[in-house]
């Protein structure tokens, strides 16, 4: 059975997720701050729902915390509309944005979407080998010279889809898409931050350029 942590100050909203998310056939256990989520975090966490706007510990401050403990998917709960919002959600570990209000139809498609993409990374193991860099697909890692270079796991999803499709060009839209695992069109123009920041910690460590722009089309990966 799955587990979720749901991280919420509003008990009515902690309430309905665990309701509804254990009528689905989910564990649901929740914490109504930053303090009682990481005293209740463990290794069998399978997805983490975290709202934003918490006092004392803001949820991206939580998410930096635990992201020290696990690996699992994060998606945010949030109000927040402007760009610069997820761009802190997204560098600060986060995996994915669902705005308030939602529906409950579209937040389980995503928690679905992102434990169907974990199950099957974790069926199969591959490494890929080129040059400085080792990119080590069930560990979720890119390694140079045996050191972890960094990569959050939303760049790791993006380095991994273009990498296993090498030589196809994906626009920002279908690498939202595919890396968030739901309809992501509106939020599409965040795959640039990452591109940028996915090429930068690469650049430390190689001097090839891995992720090659074709303008006015999209990335490819050309390792």
């Amino acid at each position: 059975m799955k587990q979720i942590l749901v991280i919420d100050d509003e008990a009515d909203i902690r309430n309905m997720l665990k309701e509804c998310l254990e009528m689905e056939g989910y564990l649901v256990y929740t914490a109504e701050n930053g303090e009682s989520a990481l005293s209740k975090i463990n290794g069998g966490t399978d997805l983490i729902l975290l709202d934003v706007n918490m006092p004392k510990m803001d949820g991206y401050e939580v998410c930096e915390k635990i992201r020290s403990i696990v690996s699992c998917p994060i998606l945010f709960l949030t109000a927040r509309t402007e760009e610069a919002d997820r761009v802190n959600g997204f560098k600060a570990g986060g995996d994915d944005y669902i705005l308030k209000p939602f529906s409950m139809e579209e937040l389980l498609a995503r928690v679905e979407a992102h434990l169907r993409r974990e199950e099957r990374k974790s069926n199969s193991r591959n490494v890929y080998i080129n040059q400085d860099i080792v990119v080590d697909f069930t560990g979720r890692v890119v390694l140079a010279k045996g050191e972890d270079v960094g990569l959050t796991r939303t760049e790791f999803s993006i380095v991994e889809l273009l990498l296993t499709h090498a030589g196809q060009v994906f626009d920002k839209e279908r690498i939202y898409e595919n890396v968030r695992g739901y309809d992501g069109d509106a939020d599409a123009s965040i795959i640039t931050e990452h591109i940028r920041r996915i090429r930068g910690k690469l650049a430390k460590v190689s001097k090839k350029d891995y992720i090659q722009t074709v303008w006015g089309v999209g990335y490819k990966w050309i390792g």
